[in-house]
């Protein structure tokens, strides 16, 4: 394991002249809408947008959910995503026989769990908006999923996160890094959210974290980490709690498993895995062998354990699903510091100051 990492990191300086390439692009795009030669559009509403300076794995759809959960009650929420990997074209509003395939895992997972609330895909956001605001016109929030590097839109309040364990502020560009944007752009941001803290995470660290990303003065800086529910059946929803008997395989497609693992290992006897690229679309023949390689664990309790959003790309084997112990344990954001009333004040203040 320790081998392989060092390949991949000694690999990824070795493609250190394309990550020049990569930040004179993003340098010069994001100078022509600072300068005022690309210009960004916007809307006589309250658009959040939640995002992050480098590729995935920040939490960015757990964030989006924690949001609706905070938000839904009080105000008509929308969600509007790119759908990446999806395999159809341009906008697409969900409806009850939406599948993943049509709007992309991650806002088929907000379609599912949160079925009243407007879920959205479209790749041109500016399109987009307007259709979204057509087919439901009482929307008085929008939720901008993963984009705050496209300034074709100009969101009213912006969220980015990073990774505790990779701060934006100490990573480069791809290929060799993981930036997808200046490390500059955070200061677009009205709120940093540092995410997947460790247990034990305390005020020094917290004190410490907040100097390495110098945030400006007007930015408030938050800090969450993530909670694990209870496992339930993809299918029959029967819930199972892990325990120290139990043996797992984990399957899961996602840009950062790493939490995930460490939570298994610390409760379960053992697990194994069988990982897939971030998004992977599973075929027939990847369920043949994950079923051949969850027959051959020789524990007394042994249970398949997968992601939600790897879950919503399994659901097109419903009949299959039915017959083996594939089991969902979701995850969300839990805010540290008891400061969960403070993110609120903050997101509710800006949307109210739209209504007056």
């Amino acid at each position: 394991m320790n081998f392989n990492f060092y390949l991949v990191k000694s690999f990824r300086i070795v493609l250190f002249p394309f990550s020049l390439v990569v930040w004179l692009w993003i340098t010069i795009r994001n100078w022509m809408y600072n300068s005022g030669y690309s210009k960004s559009a916007t809307f006589n509403m309250p658009i959040i947008c939640v995002g992050n300076i480098s590729v995935g794995g920040t939490g960015k759809s757990p964030m989006v959910e924690y949001l609706l959960r905070m938000l839904h009650p009080q105000f008509k929420v929308a969600t509007l995503s790119r759908g990446y990997k999806r395999k159809t074209k341009g906008y697409a509003l969900a409806n009850e026989t939406t599948n993943a395939l049509e709007i992309g895992d991650e806002p088929m997972q907000f379609h599912l769990k949160f079925p009243d609330v407007p879920v959205a895909v479209g790749e041109e956001r500016l399109e987009a908006i307007p259709q979204l605001l057509h087919d439901r016109p009482d929307t008085e929030v929008i939720i901008l999923d993963d984009a705050f590097q496209h300034r074709r839109v100009k969101a009213g309040y912006n969220i980015v996160l990073t990774d505790c364990s990779n701060l934006y502020t100490q990573d480069w560009f791809l290929p060799t890094g993981d930036l997808r944007d200046n490390r500059s752009s955070a200061d677009r941001a009205d709120i940093i959210i540092v995410t997947k803290c460790p247990k034990g995470f305390d005020e020094t660290e917290r004190k410490e974290t907040i100097e390495k990303l110098k945030p400006a003065p007007t930015q408030h800086v938050f800090f969450s980490t993530i909670n694990y529910g209870v496992p339930y059946h993809v299918i029959t929803k029967q819930t199972f709690h892990l325990h120290q008997h139990c043996q797992v395989l984990l399957v899961c497609g996602i840009a950062n498993p790493r939490p995930l693992k460490q939570y298994l290992e610390a409760h379960t006897e053992t697990y194994h895995e069988k990982t897939y690229n971030d998004h992977h679309i599973f075929t027939i023949d990847d369920l043949k062998e994950i079923r051949e390689r969850f027959s051959k664990l020789d524990g007394h309790q042994n249970i398949i354990i997968t992601t939600e959003k790897d879950a919503v790309r399994l659901l097109k084997f419903e009949k299959e699903l039915g017959e083996i112990p594939l089991y969902v344990l979701p995850i969300e954001h839990k805010i540290l510091f008891n400061e969960e009333k403070k993110l609120q004040m903050l997101i509710n203040d800006f949307i109210v100051k739209f209504k007056m």
